[in-house]
């Protein structure tokens, strides 16, 4: 529809030639309205804010909340629909639901959930992950939901004889929109390990874990637990009457529309950012920050802060994934907004991560001897069972504004860095690295010093602040295209569906790492791998609500 007439476009929306996607993220929930012919072309966007609760120590969200979010991004997506077409939709080509990977959603018979959910954010599954690691031969992260489902089977918890469904966030979603319980294989990866020959859960290990909790299960298999696993473009269900109105409680959303499989927002990352192709990455940045590599061979050894997951077409992917992204780094901006509103000169948060981050360019290379630590929940690449953020600096260290910001944009990639840095050492070889979240929407800041980070290129386009919702949304169009039959999609891989659909002509933005901000980088490194004892103290120290 690109260069089309408005009239040309809300006829397409009132036909449902588009495509929706929706996303549950750590802080936002999002809805992207594509057009289906055009990828590139974002019609509507909606959004609505919430945020996790640490209950019973256990990071979670209530089940509440997943559906009056879902509903208020969706209705404010038909709020921008009808402000800037004229039209309010009420059926669309093909919808996908992504969501947080990992954690522990289970159910019972009845579909009732047992215990609250827990996320990804959690690491008390310490002793599993290390048992399964051990069983299994490869990494087994301690935010696996059978890392979860296994701590749960060693503490004896009573629900678990009750469990009859395992799933993610994005999995219950779309379970209860279409009645399927179906996921993608990049999310299903971090479920359980996927045997990228088959694009199934890995029969060997599926066979070692059963004998491994024999008689504490119900079933005689794991698998009667897991959800189907599929890949992207194959067609997961359709809108049931029960989801249309779960999703608009309005009655005016029609039922039928096909859905795609589900994904996590690590493989709705790697779309979003065309990174589906070997040697290829990408770094997505939110509440939480990881990367994601697609491999050309296997690696040589087992590395805790490496998982071995896929894309959403099954291909294999080392993820570093850190539990801390950009938090802290928000709460830094908004203590500066309210010192600017006290002051009598209110600013917008936009204008303050715009100010905050120009600062920072201006800042020393290695961040004048500054350290920051952004960890509010545990992160066990560096360690760390639980999170204390921090902020240090010596007699001698240079406290300005500008370095105090660059120590914090620094500490947004530090645990990331330590993670690539073992990419590095098995001699994984990235031909082009893309970010997207909403940190890099200021230009040329967070996007070079993550390349001075990294020591390699950086794209950003201009999908990178819509992110995974607008990924999720091209996966449910590339869905929608094979099962119509589409000539030039039906049977094309993801890989050569993006090149040649999506990203032929998407402008891209590329940053090469600046040679001071490379030394500058891996000095304030060093410095945060000795201090990372100052954060095990802090933790053993300090506890929450003291």
């Amino acid at each position: 529809m690109s260069g089309t007439t408005q009239d040309a476009v809300a006829q397409a929306i009132r036909d449902g030639r588009t495509a929706l996607g929706i996303e549950l993220g750590s802080t936002r929930i999002k809805a992207c309205l594509i057009a289906a012919d055009d990828p590139t072309q974002v019609l509507a966007v909606g959004s609505h804010a919430w945020e996790n609760v640490f209950e019973d120590r256990m990071w979670t969200y209530s089940l509440e909340d997943v559906w009056s979010g879902l509903q208020a991004a969706y209705a404010a997506l038909l709020a921008d629909a009808e402000a800037r077409h004229g039209v309010r939709p009420d059926t669309f080509g093909a919808i996908g639901v992504s969501a947080m990977m990992h954690g522990y959603l289970a159910f019972d018979e009845a579909g009732d959930l047992l215990v609250p959910f827990r996320t990804w954010r959690n690491t008390t599954t310490g002793r599993a992950a290390a048992e399964l690691t051990e069983a299994f031969g490869v990494n087994i992260p301690l935010r696996w939901s059978i890392a979860h489902l296994h701590q749960a089977v060693l503490d004896q918890e009573p629900h678990v004889p009750r469990v009859r469904f395992l799933t993610t966030l994005a999995g219950y979603v779309h379970f209860r929109l279409t009645g399927r319980r179906a996921l993608g294989v990049g999310d299903a990866s971090g479920m359980f390990p996927i045997d990228s020959a088959t694009g199934d859960y890995d029969a060997e290990l599926i066979a070692r874990y059963d004998r491994l909790a024999a008689g504490r299960l119900h079933g005689e298999s794991v698998t009667a637990l897991l959800p189907e696993v599929l890949a992207a473009g194959q067609p997961a269900g359709e809108l049931t009457a029960q989801g249309a109105a779960l999703l608009d409680p309005t009655g005016t959303l029609r039922p039928g529309i096909p859905l795609c499989p589900p994904e996590g927002d690590a493989g709705t990352g790697m779309v979003a950012t065309n990174a589906v192709a070997p040697r290829t990455g990408n770094v997505s940045a939110g509440t939480s920050i990881f990367a994601m590599v697609v491999l050309e061979r296997p690696l040589e050894k087992v590395h805790h802060e490496l998982d071995l997951v896929t894309t959403p077409a099954g291909d294999p992917v080392a993820m570093v994934h850190c539990n801390n992204g950009a938090s802290e780094l928000a709460a830094w901006a908004g203590m500066f907004a309210r010192f600017a509103e006290a002051s009598g000169t209110p600013v917008d948060d936009d204008a303050v991560y715009e100010t905050l981050f120009r600062e920072a360019l201006s800042g020393e290379a290695d961040a004048g001897g500054l350290l920051a630590y952004n960890h509010l929940a545990g992160e066990p690449i560096a360690g760390l069972t639980e999170g204390r953020p921090l902020f240090v600096r010596t007699p001698d260290s240079r406290f300005t504004l500008a370095n105090a910001m660059r120590a914090q944009l620094y500490g947004v990639f530090g645990t990331l860095a330590l993670g690539m840095r073992v990419l590095e050492d098995e001699g994984v070889v990235l031909d082009r690295m893309f970010a997207h979240g909403g940190m890099f929407r200021t230009a040329g800041v967070a996007q070079r010093f993550l390349a001075g980070a990294l020591d390699a290129p950086v794209s950003v386009g201009d999908t990178a602040a819509e992110g995974g919702a607008w990924g999720i949304a091209v996966l449910a169009a590339y869905a929608g295209a094979v099962k119509e039959g589409d000539a030039a999609a039906s049977g094309i891989p993801l890989s050569s569906y993006l090149d040649e659909r999506v990203f032929a002509h998407a402008p891209i933005d590329a940053v090469e790492p600046d040679p001071a901000d490379v030394a500058g980088f891996a000095s304030y490194l060093d410095r945060y791998r000795a201090g990372l004892a100052v954060e095990a103290a802090a933790v053993a120290s300090l506890a929450p609500g003291r």
